[in-house]
């Protein structure tokens, strides 16, 4: 059974643990202050959902990572080799709380949080959605409500395309980081200011 670790237990990364929790899709979530610190996120979301440690969210077999621009470098210090294990990036280059976009010379967000995570295959996914949409029912207005990823592995795309379906949202792959992230950036890319459902 494939294993899911969350580092980041902000908006993004609590919202990604409600809708695993309501799908019944086990995971272990993590932040910065310890475990104890989620006692009461964790005790809302159920028994699927158990605080950890950074390195036993990083030890699963897919793991998102959604953590402040800035303290991301800290956030993935340290930890043991990804070991072409698949990480989802929800993250984007923004100050908090400001939303002050942060200068990249150029570059995708993508591409930096790439350099993180050597040895892992990144997917972009979860972030263009505001964190309580992403909580929300995904088939609200009587469709599914759509969500985009992309990355430079076929396989790793597969899994969390699949995983996207399980969740009961409507998954569209973008293509490569290159293409795909720049799309679902925020600040700048096109589509993180819709909130797009598929019908039928």
């Amino acid at each position: 059974m494939t294993t899911i670790g969350i580092i980041g237990s902000g908006s993004i990364g609590s919202a990604f643990a409600r809708t695993l929790a309501r799908a019944g899709i086990a995971a272990t979530i993590s932040n910065s202050r310890g475990p104890d610190s989620l006692e009461d996120l964790v005790g809302e979301l159920g028994p699927t959902i158990k605080a950890g440690t950074r390195e036993q969210a990083a030890a699963a077999d897919i793991v998102l990572v959604a953590v402040n621009w800035a303290k991301l470098p800290a956030a993935l210090k340290d930890l043991p080799a990804w070991n072409d294990r698949i990480v989802i990036d929800a993250n984007n280059a923004i100050e908090a709380p400001l939303f002050k976009p942060i200068d990249l010379n150029g570059r995708a967000s993508s591409e930096v949080f790439d350099g993180l995570v050597p040895g892992a295959r990144v997917v972009k996914a979860f972030n263009h959605l505001q964190a309580h949409v992403l909580a929300g029912d995904p088939r609200g207005e009587g469709g599914r409500r759509v969500l985009f990823y992309s990355g430079d592995h076929a396989g790793a795309k597969v899994e969390v395309g699949r995983l996207i379906e399980r969740l009961g949202f409507f998954g569209i792959d973008l293509g490569s980081l290159a293409i795909g992230a720049r799309l679902v950036e925020f600040p700048g890319g096109p589509l993180p200011v819709h909130n797009l459902v598929r019908f039928g």
